[in-house]
């Protein structure tokens, strides 16, 4: 189906991330932090980027914020899955050109619903 990029630093979110996506059969890239994110995406070209916002180096916000100012990844949908799941949170990651924000722990309905929706895939 697509390929994801998963930015996320830890272990056990990208397995359970990782594993719902491969159910779905999406392909899966993993970047540890936001400067192997940018790398990765410039490199592979995922189709969509989940993006974590607590990581080192570049932030989940920064990483964004990056990525959809650039013209080569710009056209990426970025949705942040994060455990800063504030309203003012979202608010900001939506600002820094995130397509979509949803709170950890997440489910798999949620997630594929957004993947879907952000891929135009039926549902």
């Amino acid at each position: 189906m697509a390929l994801i990029l998963i930015a996320d630093d830890s272990p056990t979110e990208v397995f359970i991330l990782k594993k719902i996506s491969e159910k779905h059969q999406h392909q899966i890239i993993i970047a540890e932090d936001g400067n192997q994110a940018i790398a990765l995406t410039h490199s592979k070209k995922p189709h969509l980027i989940v993006m974590d916002v607590i990581m080192p180096n570049l932030n989940g916000f920064q990483t964004t914020r990056h990525l959809s100012k650039d013209p080569k990844t710009s056209d990426i949908p970025i949705v942040i899955v994060s455990s800063k799941d504030q309203e003012s949170d979202k608010l900001w990651g939506l600002r820094q050109g995130a397509k979509g924000y949803l709170g950890k722990p997440i489910t798999e309905a949620l997630l594929m619903a957004e993947v879907n929706k952000l891929l135009g895939l039926a549902a």
